[in-house]
């Protein structure tokens, strides 16, 4: 799915100097990119902003070992997209369907942070998944940032498409891009993103889905 230099990827020297130090500190963890996981003839592309540390730098599947990952895994296997509602590590046995998932940035960054440079240096990846993912038809961005590297990786003009929970816009290439509060641990315990909330967007989605004819 990405380019094959994608896991030896040091591009963004200070994420690179802190793959670095969480590898020494934490030897088991995956601590490089992570890779998108999921069926690669979707017609659902999730995009969430970076790897979580104890999670899917951890792990290395996207949204696994963490949080983050409980309500989006849950939504995923209530409405068919998942085969098991937990996702706990990339050995589980997990399959998704009709789903993919990667993130705006692939690399973990220090406090869950990364900079504005580094977003713009990695949206090369998302692009190049994009252009590839032929059957993909939604797009689902979990986060400002991530619609924003949605947008940039497509072309489109970041003002004529802003970012709002529940909002859905319609693309130059036909596809469809839908917005999300992000399901991290701070959202969801703030009662910023409920999971009424969230399993709305994925009902909205799945309708939306089985009106399109594969």
């Amino acid at each position: 799915m990405l380019a094959d230099d994608l896991t030896d990827c040091r591009a963004c020297p200070r994420l690179a100097g802190y793959l670095d130090e969480v590898r020494a500190r934490w030897p088991a963890y995956h601590s490089r990119p992570v890779a998108p996981f999921g069926d690669p003839r979707a017609r659902l592309l999730i995009v969430g902003l970076a790897p979580g540390l104890h999670g899917a730098n951890r792990t290395g599947r996207p949204f696994t070992g963490d949080h983050a990952g409980i309500l989006l895994y849950e939504c995923l296997h209530r409405y068919g997209f998942a085969s098991v509602p937990a996702s706990v590590s990339s050995e589980d046995g997990l399959r998704l369907s009709d789903c993919l998932i990667t993130n705006a940035v692939k690399c973990v960054p220090p406090q869950n942070k990364p900079e504005p440079a580094e977003i713009r240096r990695c949206n090369a990846y998302l692009r190049d998944e994009l252009s590839r993912l032929s059957s993909v038809r939604l797009i689902l961005a979990l986060g400002a940032v991530a619609h924003r590297g949605v947008l940039d990786a497509l072309g489109e003009r970041p003002g004529r498409l802003p970012f709002a929970h529940g909002a859905r816009h319609a693309l130059a290439d036909g596809r469809l891009l839908v917005d999300s509060y992000h399901c991290s641990r701070y959202n969801t315990q703030t009662r910023r993103l409920t999971p009424e909330a969230f399993a709305a967007v994925f009902a909205d989605l799945r309708r939306e889905l089985d009106s399109i004819p594969r």
